[in-house]
């Protein structure tokens, strides 16, 4: 196809120019005395070749005697503290090349989002989308923003926070249509579909709203953040959300409160965010509690439990158990690993990167590509854990709590292997910047190293 397209691009500018040298395309004609130019001669075109090439069949395993050598002094660090667990596979032979206490569950911080992210895969269709709506209220004039846990709606066209969503524009312009002019009057909020309470057991007092989490409700809109693009989130996404429609509807000074849509109310207006593919990859390149934490709900839904704290774990936990994994060991508080009372062995995390990577998992590509990259996105962005390897070789989920600092991804290896690792350090000393650069130096041996 790119072959035919370039050689019809060729063909017409071979006949633009013809034009243009005997004057028939405009402008003045072409003297006698001009010198006349050959026809244009097409190279000979070949069919594309792939832009990825597949991993090499041929490429060694490492040795596990070597992968320990390797790794033994990187991971015996001071600045990642005593208790840390770890795990290296091949993905494609599922030879376990390095563990130490690999079946102790640890604390996962944000590396539990890949546990989210293969649930939500498993349990939702990629394809599918969240919904947001706008129905008609029980007053003259007044209308019912109606939560579908998207926390992506977007109050800039297009969103500056999560390409591909929704916008309130959008939905406001349904929604004045709808109503043929009258005015609006009054906006209610419903966030009826999430229960119980809006941060989860284990979060710390100043964990939500902060710059990295907010309460979590069934409605929002930036991601519950104050300004859209800014960091700091809000206290009250539900209210945000509502006086964001409110300003939208041009009505900014009609009151906005909490309540539910009337049983049958007419539909004013509805979005749809990005499919779940996208929304999982964007929680896992950013690290985005609340998209995370809202995904786990949309789990929990799906299988009929309360979209609440608990009942998401719960569903996590057995979509996890469904998809043939082993989860002994587990506990969760959270979908995004905000809690510090989440419990993950790092061989689960191996487990969930390695049936993404090998395919036995089918439909969970999207946790592999949402992989920040070391040096170019995400929460890898500014950490050079390819270390000498090859760039883009380290493609891994950061963790980062209080005393904790976590990794786990993939690793492509100086040799061309591939392989799944876990490194989860619950115990770390010495600050944040120490125990980040000592993980790094572990994935950037791996990356570096044949070990054979």
């Amino acid at each position: 196809m790119v072959a035919a397209l370039l050689a019809a691009v060729l063909v017409a500018a071979g006949v633009l120019l013809a034009l243009d040298l005997t004057g028939v395309r405009g402008g003045d004609p072409v003297t006698p005395q001009a010198e006349q130019v050959p026809d244009a001669v097409l190279p000979e075109l070949t069919g594309p070749q792939p832009v990825l090439a597949a991993l090499a069949s041929t490429a060694p395993v490492p040795d596990p005697a070597a992968v320990a050598a390797t790794l033994s002094p990187l991971l015996d660090a001071s600045a990642l503290g005593s208790g840390l667990s770890a795990q290296v596979v091949d993905v494609a032979t599922g030879q376990v090349l390095l563990d130490r206490d690999a079946t102790d569950p640890g604390t996962p911080a944000s590396t539990n989002k890949l546990l989210t992210s293969l649930a939500a895969l498993t349990t939702l269709e990629p394809t599918d989308t969240v919904p947001t709506t706008v129905v008609a209220g029980s007053a003259p004039g007044e209308v019912v923003l109606v939560g579908g846990g998207d926390p992506t709606l977007s109050t800039t066209a297009p969103s500056t926070d999560y390409p591909g969503a929704a916008t309130l524009a959008d939905l406001a312009e349904q929604v004045q249509t709808a109503l043929g002019g009258a005015p609006v009057t009054r906006v209610v909020v419903d966030t009826s579909l999430f229960t119980g309470p809006e941060t989860a057991p284990g979060w710390g007092p100043g964990d939500a709203p902060s710059t990295y989490a907010a309460p979590v409700t069934a409605v929002a809109v930036d991601g519950a953040r104050v300004r859209p693009g800014r960091d700091p989130r809000s206290g009250e996404p539900a209210t945000d959300a509502g006086s964001a429609l409110a300003e939208a509807l041009g009505a900014p000074d009609v009151p906005v409160e909490p309540g539910t849509a009337p049983a049958g109310a007419r539909t004013l207006g509805r979005v749809e965010s990005a499919p779940v593919s996208r929304l999982v990859e964007q929680a896992l390149t950013a690290s985005d509690n609340l998209l995370a934490e809202t995904l786990a709900r949309q789990v929990a839904l799906r299988r009929g439990l309360p979209a609440s704290f608990d009942g998401a774990a719960q569903a996590v936990t057995t979509a996890l158990a469904e998809a043939g994994l082993d989860t002994t060991g587990v506990s969760l508080a959270d979908g995004s690993g905000l809690s510090g009372d989440d419990r993950v062995p790092a061989r689960l995390l191996v487990d969930v990167l390695r049936g993404a990577a090998d395919g036995s998992i089918p439909g969970v590509d999207a946790l592999l590509s949402g992989l920040p990259v070391a040096g170019y996105d995400g929460t890898l962005a500014e950490r050079w854990a390819d270390g000498a390897g090859s760039p883009a070789a380290v493609r891994a989920k950061t963790g980062t709590l209080g005393g904790v600092n976590d990794l786990a991804g993939t690793v492509l290896t100086a040799d061309g292997r591939l392989l799944a690792f876990a490194v989860l350090a619950d115990g770390t000393t010495g600050g944040l910047v120490a125990s980040e650069t000592a993980l790094d130096r572990v994935a950037a041996a791996l990356a570096g190293c044949g070990c054979r």
